[in-house]
């Protein structure tokens, strides 16, 4: 028994050493098209390792699309983009039934026509852009992998990952996302704009004629294997702790709420985003080669996890405070145990 114990135990080193070899060279795939944004790729692959959903933020033209389908090829999963709009209907992101002759039993039938939802990466670009009821669509594919229509159940391929973004500067005609959906992110991700070097490298690569050749890294079922690996990832009790320290700081009508939180915060953030700062805190340690998660994992990803969780109230915009700051002052206010005995 101790021998099988052991022999585990190395594979899985092997793989946390393979992980770390394939963000390597995912990046530097990446890289051949996406000049810059090695930050927010990281996100894409702590969100996939750990089967979460990701919301992009940022204006237009920061090659947001371009990531997400180039990751996808990268890693050899099927791609679409659907581009939501005021009309857009539900069945249009599901897929719808038709009535179809059958010849042979001279009769009709009904033929279930699957739509864009059923691939591997789903990219919902602009996504505030359409009613409440088309954005209610991706909540159960988001949750539970599966589509549900003329009464019967049509499951997804895994793995599964939706991909939203949002223009941040232009809210006419849009309809904010609910609080429902928005937990279902895993991340908030912001796209920033490029330093001048990075931009003056995007002009330079994308105004010739070159089209880099991309190297394939993983495949379905690898991906689905080190998805399990990252759930078998230990945690000790004290970064347990203090992720859930930090989440319950940022409820203003909490106890341990900080007096900063209490003045300016409507709502915090829920056990999602506790679950989330430790699933994606072992998905970051694998791919940085570790098989343990620490506080700084929940340190780095407290931002993207908690900024679109927590709701600041009127004092808080009138005094120019942002959530940035909040969840800054919280990670000052809440200090994490060593652990030692």
């Amino acid at each position: 028994m101790e021998e099988v114990k052991t022999e585990a135990n190395q594979d899985e080193l092997q793989a946390v050493a393979e992980m770390a070899r394939s963000r390597e060279d995912i990046l530097k795939e990446m890289r051949k098209v996406i000049i810059g944004q090695d930050q927010v790729i990281d996100l894409f692959l702590i969100s996939l390792f750990s089967r979460g959903h990701g919301l992009f933020v940022g204006v237009p033209g920061l090659a947001k699309t371009l990531m997400v389908s180039t990751l996808a090829q990268v890693l050899n999963l099927s791609f679409n983009r659907i581009q939501f709009t005021p009309d857009l209907m539900p069945s249009d992101i599901t897929g719808t039934e038709i009535l179809e002759e059958n010849a042979a039993k001279a009769s009709r039938e009904f033929r279930f026509v699957k739509g864009p939802i059923f691939a591997n990466v789903i990219l919902a670009d602009e996504i505030n852009r359409t009613s409440p009821k088309t954005q209610a669509a991706l909540l159960q594919s988001m949750q539970e992998y599966q589509v549900t229509a003329g009464g019967a159940t049509y499951h997804l391929d895994l793995p599964f990952l939706v991909f939203a973004t949002q223009n941040p500067i232009e809210q006419e005609g849009t309809y904010p996302l609910p609080e429902a959906q928005l937990d279902r992110f895993m991340f908030q991700i912001d796209v920033n704009y490029p330093s001048l070097e990075e931009e003056i490298r995007i002009v330079r690569a994308t105004t010739g004629s070159a089209r880099p050749d991309l190297k394939r890294i993983l495949d379905q079922k690898r991906i689905l294997e080190l998805q399990e690996l990252v759930r078998r990832v230990p945690v000790a009790d004290y970064v347990i702790a203090y992720a859930v320290k930090l989440v319950k700081a940022s409820r203003p009508g909490d106890d341990s709420a900080p007096g900063f939180v209490k003045d300016w915060m409507a709502w915090g953030a829920g056990p999602r985003a506790s679950q989330y700062l430790i699933l994606g805190g072992k998905a970051r340690a694998l791919i940085n080669g570790r098989f343990a998660v620490t506080g700084e994992d929940v340190r780095a990803l407290a931002q993207p996890v908690l900024k679109h969780r927590i709701i600041l109230n009127y004092r808080a915009e009138a005094e120019g405070v942002t959530t940035t700051e909040v969840i800054n002052q919280l990670l000052d206010a809440v200090r994490e145990d060593s652990g030692a005995k």
